[in-house]
């Protein structure tokens, strides 16, 4: 079990300055100085520190660092970690890593767990000490920690004792307890010892405790602090720059002799005294951005320069902001029907002021489709921590120009035209396509397809307006007739023309053997080679007539016979193949039953007369072959009879 053994402290830490609320509520009876000890044992990121150090008092326990020390020894760690004995807990602040020191008392009594020498205090000063104790032991106790405090002198006279009397087990969790006491040393005291001493025996379960937060401070007369210009305020916030002076008063203490003053400042770096703010009035002018605090000082005016010596008032506190540096903008000049886009600096609250009625509380309001009754002065005033500033921006709103760009025209393809636009002092074209200049008023217009043109017109304040004029593009007509044919002799075939244009109509020439000449398709059955001409004419008077040839080549059919007599009779003596010889290109073989060629002709201009090499074949059966070089092509046998 643990219990508190008697000479020995809990847990010790570096002497440090008691730490200062911003704000603290006026109205106590009495007033502390900072502390001459405090003793916290400090901090860290282990669960147990070290034992405590030689130069923070004496001690009879032995130090461990278990969880659950044996009697007579002590732990320094940031939280208790045996559930089935001890309540749980961290440190009396509760500070992340703060330690406090935690014992099990001995089982037997001794002189003192715990002494400290103090020196260098005031003699005839009242002071305060106060420690954080409480019971550890969560079931059953049966010798709760009882601890007396005593101040005695360094032969060991008493100066005064306090008895904290039984310090109960906690039944529904662990509870940190103050014991502070007041003492006034002697007139010609200025060292002291700090004892503790533990009344009770340890045992099992008995007498386990945590101490934290060990502190010895002057203690004397209420100092009240006060701003005289705000009643029951201990804080006060002004802007930067504003030059504004706050007096800060202190009623005068009873129970001093020859009482001395000293007010002090803290700007984040610790208390520092004021050069010459030795009365119980002070005026605070603090004129840059930051937090000031101040307070007031006192001791018999022999103590005065001790810090050890002297009590302090409640803080005041002076929260100067940085004045909002305000700035506005505007996109300005506007035209008529555009939006206009306000903007302030960065604060806490806006408010808009200008022309027409307009308000509004946003950091960036808008105005859409703006009307010339807008047009003015702009101001806002931006707050931020109660500090404002105002800025001002001038908003300009011009008439939008009237835009015309003329009366939509018709051209012929290839013409031109010239466009002709008005309204303003500029001009910007869009598409350039086919203008001779986009940025005048008037330019040439050649386009070479049906177009709309948008002039963007402005006048002299950059105002723009557009309007729209559309160029209409008839087409010339063209003619294709398609390529050229070839049939046989009693075959058709489908021209094939195409015409372009505006408004045009179109028909062949001749209309010989043609099914409509009126179509761009006709079905052509001519029985001769002709030429086809389409034409196609314009209806709306661009371009003249347009015309394209196709030629139609007609082959003559041609009769093979498959006997002829070459006996120089007069009849049938040649291979009289009918129509071959309109063929120019055509090739005609004729082969033995060998495969041996006898006979060969390019075009047919001379019908074969029935010899090889000029000599005559003999009579039988040939074969023959006819390309006629058009895609036809014929083959069979031939009888040469003699």
């Amino acid at each position: 079990m643990l219990s508190l053994y008697p000479g020995k402290i809990f847990l010790i830490g570096a002497i440090t300055a008691l730490s200062i609320t911003l704000t603290i509520q006026t109205g106590h009876a009495q007033s502390l100085g900072d502390p001459v000890v405090h003793i916290t044992f400090g901090s860290g990121t282990t669960t147990h520190a070290g034992a405590l150090p030689v130069d923070s008092g004496t001690t009879s326990y032995s130090y461990t660092s278990a969880d659950f020390p044996n009697d007579g020894s002590y732990t320094i760690e940031t939280t208790t970690n045996t559930p089935n004995t001890w309540w749980t807990t961290t440190d009396h602040t509760g500070n992340t890593g703060g330690y406090m020191m935690v014992v099990n008392a001995s089982l037997s009594k001794t002189d003192y767990f715990y002494k400290r020498e103090v020196d260098n205090l005031c003699g005839g000063t009242t002071y305060q000490f106060s420690a954080w104790i409480g019971n550890l032991l969560r079931y059953n106790d049966i010798s709760p920690p009882n601890i007396t405090f005593s101040i005695e002198t360094t032969d060991g006279t008493v100066i005064q004792s306090y008895t904290t009397g039984s310090i109960a087990r906690q039944t529904s969790g662990f509870k940190w307890i103050q014991f502070p006491f007041n003492f006034t040393l002697p007139a010609t005291v200025s060292n002291i010892i700090i004892k503790m001493t533990n009344n009770s025996s340890g045992g099992a379960p008995a007498n386990d405790l945590a101490l934290d937060d060990i502190t010895f401070s002057p203690y004397g007369p209420s100092l009240v602090a006060t701003f005289s210009s705000i009643s029951g305020s201990t804080s006060e916030v002004e802007c930067a720059g504003q030059n504004k002076a706050y007096t800060l008063n202190v009623a005068k203490p009873t129970g001093y002799t020859n009482p001395a003053y000293q007010w002090q400042l803290n700007t984040g770096s610790g208390w520092a005294d004021i050069t010459g703010a030795t009365a119980l009035t002070y005026t605070a002018n603090p004129t840059t951005a930051g937090t000031y605090q101040y307070r007031l000082v006192t001791a018999e005016a022999a103590n005065i320069s001790s810090a050890s010596c002297r009590i302090a008032s409640n803080i005041l506190t002076l929260t100067v902001s940085t004045a909002p540096s305000s700035t506005v903008t505007a996109n300005t000049p506007l035209c008529m029907g555009n939006t206009l886009n306000l903007a302030a600096s960065s604060g806490t609250t806006y408010s808009w002021t200008g022309p027409n009625g307009f308000t509004s509380t946003v950091q960036s309001p808008s105005i859409t489709n703006i009307k010339a009754a807008a047009a003015g002065d702009y101001t806002v005033t931006v707050t931020t921590d109660n500090c404002s500033a105002t800025a001002s921006v001038t908003v300009n709103v011009y008439a939008q120009p009237v835009a015309n760009a003329g009366k939509d025209v018709t051209i012929c393809e290839d013409d031109n035209t010239t466009l002709s636009a008005s309204g303003g002092t500029s001009y910007r074209w869009l598409p350039t396509t086919g203008l001779s200049d986009a940025t005048i008023a008037n330019p040439v217009a050649s386009p070479t397809d049906t177009t709309a043109y948008i002039v963007t017109v402005s006048n002299s304040n950059a105002c723009t307006a557009t309007d729209t004029v559309m160029v209409n593009v008839l087409k010339k007509p063209t003619a294709k007739a398609g390529a050229n044919k070839e049939i046989t002799q009693g075959q058709s075939i489908t021209l094939n023309g195409k015409a372009s244009g505006t408004g045009i109509t179109y028909y062949w020439t001749p209309n010989t053997n043609l099914s409509s000449d009126t179509v761009l398709n006709p079905v052509a059955s001519p029985l001769e080679d002709i030429t086809y001409t389409l034409h196609v004419v314009s209806g709306v008077g661009c371009g003249t007539e347009a015309t394209d040839d196709v030629f139609v080549r007609v082959y003559k059919a041609i009769s093979i016979p498959n006997t002829f007599t070459p006996n120089s009779d007069g009849i049938n003596d040649t291979w009289d193949v009918k129509a071959l010889d309109t063929y120019p290109t055509s090739l005609t073989q004729v082969f033995d039953r060998y495969g041996s060629l006898v006979f060969k002709s390019t075009g047919y201009t001379t019908a074969w007369d029935g010899r090889y090499n000029n000599k005559e074949v003999p009579t039988g059966t040939y074969y023959y072959l006819i390309d006629l070089k058009n895609g036809k092509k014929f083959s069979g046998w031939l009888l040469v009879v003699r």
